[in-house]
Formats: C-alpha cells, structure tokens, sequence
C-alpha cells in the first residue's frame, strides 16, 4: 500500500468513518488503515436510548393535555393550493376534537412501544420516531390554528417560509461541519455569519453590485475563519475560548462600524443591491414544492448545491476520506502520507467561506441592510443543527429546515392571531434547539478528535 497515496474501499474503517460510503478505488482499491493498538471507535448510539421512552413519555402527556383535553372544537383549514398554481390540490381540513383524539392516542402507543423496545434492550426503529415527530407536530398545528380567530394557514406558505429562514443556518452547519469533521471545533459560526452580512452589506452598497457582495461575504467570513485556524491550529489555543472570543470580537467590531460609519451615510455604505430571485416555469406553479424548490434566490439555489456538493466529496472522494481520517484518527493518517493540520487549515478556510454565502442572505436577500447583531444567535442554532444532524450534510438540512418551520411558524401564529402567549411562541426555536442538543432523538458522537490539537511526534 503507498503512504503517498491513500485511497478509500467500499467499508472505511470505523475509525475512519463514521457513517456514509467511502469513494470507489478501483480494481486495487486501497484504504487507510489504523495503526497497530489504535483504540476502536465507540460503537453509535442509534435512533434511541433509555432517555426516549421518559421523553416520549412526557411528550405524550403534553399532547393529553392541550391536543386531547383542550382541542378546539371546530374544523382547521390548511391550504396547500395557491391562486395561480398549475394544479389544483383540495385544502386539507380536519376537526380539532377528532385529531386531537387520534394524536393522543398514537403518541400513547408509539410511548408504550418505546417502553417495550428499551426492556428488550432494542432500538425504537426510526420510523416510529418520524411517526410520533409528525403526530405531535401536526396535532401541535390543529390546536394552535384552531383556537386562532382565523382557523385558516396557508400550508405551502409556511413550508416556503421555513425555506427560507433555514438558509443561513443551512450554510453555517456546513461550514461547521468542513470544520469539526476535520477534528476543529467551530464555535465561530455565529461570528462568521454575522461578519460575511457586513462585508456583503458595505461591498454591495460601495461597488453597486450585489454579486460582489457576494464575493465581499465569502472572503469576509474567510477572514474570520483564518483566525480561528491560525490560533487553534498553528497555536493550539483552546478552540472553544478562540471561537467564543471571535462571536464577541465581531459583534464589537460591527456593532462599532456600524454606530460610526455606516449609520453616518447609509446612502453610500449599507444600501446593497438585492441579489435576484428565478422562478423555473411550471414547475414553481406545482402546489406545496413549487414554491419551495423552482422560486427561490440565487443563495437558495447555491444552498442546495452546497448540501449535494459537500456531501459528494465528503463521501466519494480520496479528499473526503482523508477530512474524516484527520478528524477520527490524525495520527493514523499521518503515518499514511496525509498533511494532517495543512487539511485541517484548508478545510477551515472553506468552512468559513461557505458559512460566509449564509450571512450574505441577510443583506442581500432579507433585508437589504446591516444591523447591530442582526445574525439573532443564528450561528449557534446551526451548531445545533449540525450536531442534531450527526455531522452529515443532509442531515444539517433537515435540521436546519426543523429550526427554520418552528420559527416561521412563530411568526405566522402571531399574525394570526392565537391566544397563545407571543413569548412563549417566541421560544419555539429555542426550545426546538434545546431538544435536539438534549439527545431527543439518540446520543450524537462527533469526530473522535474532534477539538484535540494535533502535534507530529
């Protein structure tokens, strides 16, 4: 086997990977191997443990008490058709009472089955899980659309909504995952994505184009991601503290440039253009997924690339296999030929510049304007997201578009007038994150070297 030229086989070594393919190596396909005395990686908590059934369980007892015992007592509507779409869907109506029932009655059972499988020592299976996820959330939907003063949402308008709020957390949990599944914890999401809103929202206002805006953001949330490498890296700073000190070093920056300079003129630095949005023909008329895949922004198009092109090269190509080396097993990499802090610098400055294309939505998509903090904590929900997706790229998708429906719903029931307390819609997001990080669905195991700097001895 060449020490020069490490290439992965179809079974990575566990050390190696800790889920999805390696790319195919041909007729002699080759694999990095671990040294001798390597310690095994930790078997993967799955779907559950023994802290589901007590979740599921006080989950359950929520829903009795507001879906079963206080459902309102009439029909909710839920659109899922526009005016203009090129089919026709009828809207989907339900009674508050009898789905009120029914979600009870299924959460209950999925809790026992819970129960059951955690005796025998066995796993909930994922399906179950997916079931008591749509159960408790659509039976959560009919008792807080019920009891509003209009029982009437627009279901492909909440979807579309969430979209577009899950952008920025989309490209901040990739570019943390470039980084941690490379063995560098990035706690400066939150300061990338607010740096690369700035950096948009001053080059797009001072050149008059919302493309090098664009450019202005990658380069910017670059910059800060080149801090985070040189002190964690080159340094072997605490990579924690750098990432903490980095979210408070450019929220002061900002917040002072955007106080002095661009409050002063904003005429001149903080009125970018917007980038422009494309509509495919027919496809974005189809009812519920037109809106959502074929009309969005350019970021939004570049975000589903992004999803597909990481997970592509994090899984079927030699660059991929050696960022998952490093970040499981540096030493064994090492020994095999690979540069394990040059990947590990590289593979940060792309973390940052892709975290940067999710802080250029903010000015040049959203708002068309910087201000003070505007990034809202968005870069530690999409640390949340990225370890509620076990560091796999569409599993931050699907995370990300978790936290982007709970705070579009929070915002369109406040609209529509629910007497639900405004605050306590306000926590959705938070609470969602709190759930996810707490092991709702399984223990998360990150990269094993995950925050450990590395030395060649």
């Amino acid at each position: 086997m060449s020490s020069q030229d490490p290439q992965p086989r179809d079974e990575p070594a566990p050390w190696a990977s800790g889920d999805g393919a390696a790319a195919p190596g041909g007729p002699a396909a080759r694999t990095l191997a671990p040294p001798a005395g390597a310690p095994a990686a930790p078997e993967v908590v799955g779907v559950t443990d023994r802290r589901t059934p007590v979740v599921l369980g006080l989950l359950s007892l929520v829903a009795l008490l507001l879906f079963g015992l206080n459902a309102p007592d009439n029909t909710v509507s839920f659109r899922v058709s526009e005016a203009g779409d090129l089919v026709r869907v009828p809207d989907l109506v339900v009674h508050g009472v009898l789905w009120g029932r029914l979600t009870v009655a299924v959460l209950a059972g999925l809790t026992v089955l819970a129960v059951l499988r955690s005796r025998a020592g066995a796993r909930l299976p994922r399906w179950a899980v997916l079931l008591f996820g749509f159960f408790f959330v659509s039976g959560f939907l009919v008792w807080v659309v019920g009891s509003a003063r209009s029982p009437d949402v627009s279901l492909s308008g909440l979807l579309a909504g969430s979209v577009a709020l899950a952008v920025p957390l989309v490209f901040g949990s990739l570019g943390g995952l470039l980084c941690e599944r490379s063995g560098v914890i990035n706690i400066a999401i939150e300061g990338q994505l607010l740096f690369g809103a700035f950096s948009a929202a001053v080059a797009g206002s001072l050149s008059g184009s919302a493309w090098v805006g664009l450019l202005a953001a990658v380069l910017g949330a670059g910059l800060v991601s080149l801090v985070l490498a040189v002190f964690s890296i080159t340094y072997r700073v605490n990579q924690v503290i750098v990432g903490v000190v980095l979210n408070v070093l450019v929220s002061g920056l900002t917040g002072f440039l955007f106080a002095t300079v661009l409050e002063s003129d904003p005429g001149v630095f903080n009125s970018p253009p917007r980038l422009p949005s494309f509509a495919v023909p027919v496809l974005s008329e189809i009812p519920l997924a037109g809106p959502i895949l074929f009309d969005q922004s350019v970021i939004g198009y570049l975000m589903y690339a992004a999803v597909a092109v990481v997970w592509f090269a994090l899984y079927r190509t030699r660059w991929g296999l050696r960022t998952r080396s490093v970040g499981e097993h540096p030493k064994a990499a090492d020994t095999l030929g690979v540069r394990v802090n040059a990947l590990r610098f590289r593979n940060v400055l792309l973390g940052g510049m892709v975290a940067g294309l999710g802080g250029a939505f903010y000015t040049l998509v959203s708002v068309s304007a910087f201000t003070r903090d505007m990034t809202s904590g968005a870069g530690y929900i999409a640390l949340a997201a990225l370890i509620f997706g076990r560091w796999n790229p569409v599993g931050a998708l699907l995370a990300s578009l978790l936290f982007g429906f709970a705070s579009n719903l929070q915002s369109i029931l406040s609209f529509l007038g629910t007497p639900v307390p405004s605050q306590f819609l306000a926590m959705l997001p938070y609470v969602v994150t709190i759930l996810a990080v707490a092991g709702l669905v399984g223990v998360s195991r990150g990269p094993a070297a995950i925050g450990k700097p590395y030395t060649k001895e």
